[in-house]
């Protein structure tokens, strides 16, 4: 963590482009020697204990999620939700509450009245969110204001960031901040499932006073955009479906994450900041025709609800096993 803290530190002041580049050459050296754990890590595909399966005989779950991380992000969310929407599907817009942009009502309001859902995305997105144990104490007091005021039920970090234990200090049902696998994030611990997983709270928090709960995880299964797009400069989706394929075929739970802020619409000029929304666009009409009729598409909300109402939480994992990918 030590490391990740000096990262963060420093990052302002290293351009985009010049922290991209860094990335790429790391993460392209690293692949190779990751290949037995990423994009599929052998074990994740065991249920939770007492798993009874996806509603209704489903095979399994494709839940779609977005990160937004600036004002471009934000202009895009509508046309993306549009684009989802024509296809039949619905996802989940997490937005940062004291980011670089403000998100306005009207744009919640509009993804809430066409049945897609609003999350929290950290609170500053600057990775100084987990520093230190008072620090996020009080930070977590301004996401659980910006959780009710949002009608907001889950959250994730910025970066992928985690500390399944503080996050107990927050009004959530679920959070979305880990990955089954994945070495080339910052902090690169897996959660080593492709299932919705319970997290129980365990010792007394900060504040005395708060009412410290469980919560559903919900680990991305599938690759992030930004890693296969921007860092890795694949021009297909192909590891997105032959990854979409395994987790379909043990009965996962298929969560992606996919930031607007990165996608190439047909009137935006290319850039090496972004993919063509053609790739994001394969992904869910590979989904549509391929699977029709045998997967459950759900917000990442009603995931958490179903957990909740088919799972006993205290026969599921409580302070889960956690492997290092490093």
């Amino acid at each position: 963590m030590l490391r990740t803290k000096l990262y963060y530190t420093i990052k302002p002041l290293v351009p985009r482009s010049a922290r991209r580049a860094v990335r790429r050459w790391f993460a392209s050296r690293k692949r190779s020697r990751v290949e037995n754990v990423w994009p599929v890590l052998p074990g994740s595909e065991r249920p939770p204990k007492d798993w009874r399966g996806w509603p209704n005989g489903k095979q399994f779950a494709f839940v779609l999620t977005h990160d937004v991380e600036g004002q471009a992000g934000v202009d895009r969310s509508e046309p993306l939700m549009q684009v989802e929407a024509e296809l039949g599907f619905r996802s989940s817009f997490n937005f940062i509450p004291e980011g670089e942009y403000r998100v306005s009502p009207g744009l919640r309001d509009t993804l809430k009245a066409n049945g897609f859902e609003v999350g929290v995305h950290d609170l500053h997105h600057d990775g100084k969110l987990y520093n230190n144990r008072a620090d996020f104490a009080r930070k977590a007091a301004r996401i659980n204001e910006y959780l009710a005021e949002w009608q907001a039920v889950g959250f994730r970090s910025g970066f992928m960031l985690h500390n399944l234990e503080w996050l107990h200090d927050l009004n959530v049902k679920y959070d979305a901040s880990t990955f089954d696998t994945d070495p080339f994030e910052p902090q690169s611990d897996g959660a080593g499932t492709i299932f919705p997983y319970w997290v129980s709270p365990t010792g007394s928090g900060v504040n005395p006073s708060h009412e410290r709960r469980g919560y559903v995880e919900l680990p991305y299964s599938l690759p992030q955009d930004s890693t296969l797009f921007l860092i890795f400069r694949e021009r297909t989706p192909d590891t997105w479906l032959r990854k979409l394929d395994w987790v379909a075929q043990h009965g996962g739970m298929a969560l992606v994450n996919v930031h607007p802020d990165y996608i190439q619409f047909p009137s935006d000029r290319s850039s090496s900041g972004t993919f063509p929304l053609e790739f994001y666009s394969r992904l869910l009409k590979y989904v549509r025709e391929r699977y029709a009729g045998s997967y459950w598409q759900p917000l990442a909300r009603e995931v958490a609800d179903f957990y909740l109402d088919s799972q006993t939480p205290q026969s599921t994992a409580s302070g889960k096993e956690r492997m290092v990918l490093s």
